[in-house]
């Protein structure tokens, strides 16, 4: 995720798809290092994003000349060994900076998530555990090896406890609503009827849920493609899920379908252009009901998160 942030000029929503995809050809690589007897392999090296926000440079062809030289390095011992002539402290001065932008891009793909005061607690739990964990394992002293060794390391402490966060916030807050169905303008009454039974329970006045109602219809306006008439029976499915964050509602769209980034076009309208297009009015509209506005496509899926205050 951090490496398609940091690789493009203007911001886009990130692609989901690429990412499964490096994830399937990383399990691939690691299964067939193993087979073999060979080190792993990983798809990408957490020093990437550090090294494409030190050069500027993020193009395919870098990556390919990259592959190259690592050929080369292979095959070529003494190519190799005046690398590992570059004195230590080089090295070392290196990997400072790169590991403390690593750790700042970090942070800010946190921030952009939306971080509130929940989530701030998962987060500093799971890293002061994790580093603590690194720097000393009592789990090895308790279990011995190989437990102690393969249970007490700094990354797999700092991920469980951050799961078993998550999960038990999932499980103390408030169940969310659901609601299962198409795509479809004619069914506008039912989500409606539904967003304002929402608001209704909440406790909203007039106000609060006239606001709510209207970010649902431009939200399921902005889901639907224009001039484009499917037929009934290959309507996609639209699931809308409804949360309780804080003193706000968290609506979130599910919807198999393919269309342009709902943030793409978003950030477009944010340059200030003078003239309008008719299909960018919903838009501009669903900005204007809701406080924020988040769109994220995985495995064919668009999933548009639509996050409403009362006031």
């Amino acid at each position: 995720m951090v490496v398609q942030q940091v690789s493009r000029r203007r911001p886009r929503a990130t692609d989901f798809r690429l990412i499964q995809g490096s994830i399937n050809a990383n399990a691939a690589g690691l299964l067939l290092s193993g087979l073999s007897g060979t080190p792993l392999t990983t798809a990408y090296s957490s020093l990437t994003v550090s090294l494409i926000n030190l050069t500027g440079v993020s193009a395919r062809r870098g990556g390919y000349a990259m592959g190259g030289i690592l050929i080369v390095l292979a095959f070529f011992p003494r190519v190799t060994s005046a690398l590992l002539a570059i004195p230590s402290p080089v090295m070392a001065g290196f990997l400072l900076v790169a590991i403390g932008m690593l750790f700042v891009e970090g942070i800010q793909t946190l921030s952009r998530a939306g971080l509130d005061a929940q989530k701030a607690i998962v987060v500093g739990l799971a890293f002061a555990l994790g580093l603590g964990m690194q720097n000393q394992n009592v789990l090895q002293e308790l279990l011995g090896n190989p437990w102690g060794m393969l249970l007490g390391n700094g990354i797999t402490v700092g991920t469980v406890t951050a799961i078993a966060l998550t999960a038990f916030l999932e499980l103390t807050n408030p169940r969310p609503r659901r609601l299962e169905t198409r795509l479809d303008i004619s069914e506008l009454p039912r989500i409606d009827a539904f967003l304002k039974e929402v608001a209704e329970g909440l406790g909203w006045d007039d106000a609060g849920t006239g606001r709510l109602r209207s970010a649902g219809e431009e939200t399921l306006a902005s889901l639907l493609e224009p001039d484009n008439e499917n037929p009934p029976d290959e309507t996609p499915r639209l699931i809308v899920v409804a949360r309780k964050e804080g003193e706000a509602v968290e609506l979130e769209f599910v919807a198999v379908f393919d269309e342009t980034n709902l943030e793409d076009r978003l950030a477009y309208l944010d340059e200030g252009a003078e003239t309008l297009d008719e299909s960018e009015i919903s838009f501009r509209m669903l900005r204007h009901y809701a406080s924020s506005v988040r769109h994220q496509k995985y495995h064919g899926m668009d999933i548009v998160t639509v996050r409403v205050a009362p006031a």
